[in-house]
């Protein structure tokens, strides 16, 4: 069965932006001074400017993608950073080409 909250986490241009470029940080963002861009992520307000909208809608952009394990988050002082599950990208992957 198709799980219907990984499609409407994928039916949003902004969310699938941000799964773009966390695929690879360092092309996409500048260095942080907390946290590194592959290891921890990147920060969500970076990720707010990039998208070009207030950091309330990219944390609601941000929970639909963490809430179908997408991205996770980690917290690091008071910020906190995404990066991608390849694990569970690669296996909605297969679910959306009906490879149970």
């Amino acid at each position: 069965m198709l799980d219907v909250d990984l499609v409407k986490a994928l039916a949003n241009d902004k969310r699938l932006l941000i799964l773009d470029w966390l695929r690879d940080p360092e092309a996409h963002f500048p260095p942080q001074r907390d946290g590194d861009l592959v290891r921890d992520g990147v920060c969500s307000l970076f990720l707010a400017e990039k998208l070009g909208v207030s950091q309330p809608t990219c944390g609601e952009h941000l929970k639909i993608l963490s809430r179908t394990g997408l991205i996770h988050g980690k917290r690091i002082k008071q910020w906190v950073f995404y990066r991608r599950d390849e694990e569970r990208i690669e296996q909605a992957k297969r679910q959306l080409a009906g490879q149970w």
